[in-house]
């Protein structure tokens, strides 16, 4: 065999490798609870921390599944990321927004988990956040 074809057939190997690689990384829709994603804010400041606030449904208290879901989500170096779980047969939120209020004090007592990623990397995930 010609080393012309041995590195054909490597590169092809190798590119094979990447392509079945690539689709193997775990997503959201691998988890498990059934996760819809209701309302989303993010902030137009690209040069400054970038603030992301989700509320997003579930089927059932899956806290694992729940913290698992927050890792998924985007996050900027010096940013914030706030995910808020509701399940999905109570009363959740349409509307996200920045702040201590990041949506209407009616739904706090349907929240069932709250996952935040501050601006140090430092992750909380807090159970009935607003209890």
């Amino acid at each position: 065999m010609k080393l012309k074809h041995i590195l054909i057939a490597l590169s092809v190997a190798l590119l094979g490798w990447f392509i079945y690689d690539t689709m193997s990384i775990p997503s959201v829709d691998d988890l498990e609870g059934d996760f819809k994603e209701v309302a989303f804010y993010r902030n137009e400041n690209n040069t400054g921390p970038v603030v992301r606030v989700y509320a997003v449904t579930v089927d059932d208290t899956l806290w694992e599944q729940m913290q698992t879901y927050g890792e998924y989500m985007p996050h900027t170096k010096y940013g914030n990321t706030k995910v808020y779980f509701f399940l999905k047969d109570k009363p959740f939120p349409t509307e996200v927004q920045p702040g201590e209020r990041t949506f209407e004090a009616r739904f706090q007592e349907f929240a069932v988990a709250k996952y935040e990623k501050d601006a140090m990397s430092q992750v909380s995930f807090v159970r009935y956040p607003f209890e």
